[in-house]
């Protein structure tokens, strides 16, 4: 967001960037896309680095998530992108979630339904891992980072993963042998 004739910044304020189009001026780094009408009112988009590609399309983690925390029992969605060995193309949707009875086969089925219908196949969750709290950054933001470098690789991740298996097309608790398939690359996503 551009500003003219703003006041200097406080000692230590970060976001906010001098100079940045023309002397003088001032861009708020806030992680917001705006976009500008043609009456020159501005207007909220997406945000900046919420977003990954899987096979060439653009997945908003917030319209996942949004999905997602509409299921009953889902407390909070936090949906990243993970890299699959022998997936070229982009980060598979992973998904952390905290809530009551979700690993139950009929809840796991329900979901899958709700994923079914309200998202396009490429944003659709292929790996979901079950926490009983979810971590915020000190900014009450879900964390992320560690999440997607933590993957679905069981020797980092103790919590319970299911895939969205490719030859049974339901969710399944991730095992040892679906995992080596994956890793291979002789079980696609």
């Amino acid at each position: 967001m551009l500003q003219r004739g703003e006041p200097p910044p406080a000692p230590g304020v970060q976001p906010i960037l001098r100079d940045v189009f023309v002397k003088g001026d001032s861009w708020f780094r806030s992680g917001d896309l705006l976009s500008k009408d043609a009456k020159g009112l501005w207007y909220f988009v997406d945000r900046i680095g919420d977003t990954f590609r899987w096979k060439g399309e653009n997945v908003s983690t917030m319209e996942v998530s949004q999905v997602l925390s509409t299921l009953t029992g889902v407390e909070e969605a936090n949906v990243y992108g993970v890299q699959v060995p022998g997936e070229a193309d982009g980060r598979a949707c992973m998904v952390a979630l905290s809530g009551q009875g979700l690993e139950t086969t009929e809840k796991l089925d329900e979901l899958q339904k709700l994923c079914e219908q309200e998202l396009p196949s490429y944003a659709r969750p292929k790996f979901l891992r079950f926490l009983s709290e979810m971590e915020t950054t000190g900014t009450f933001k879900h964390q992320k980072v560690q999440l997607r470098e933590q993957g679905f690789d069981p020797a980092k991740v103790s919590d319970p993963v299911y895939v969205f298996h490719p030859e049974l097309k339901r969710y399944e608790r991730l095992d040892k042998a679906l995992i080596a398939k994956l890793l291979t690359g002789s079980s696609k996503l």
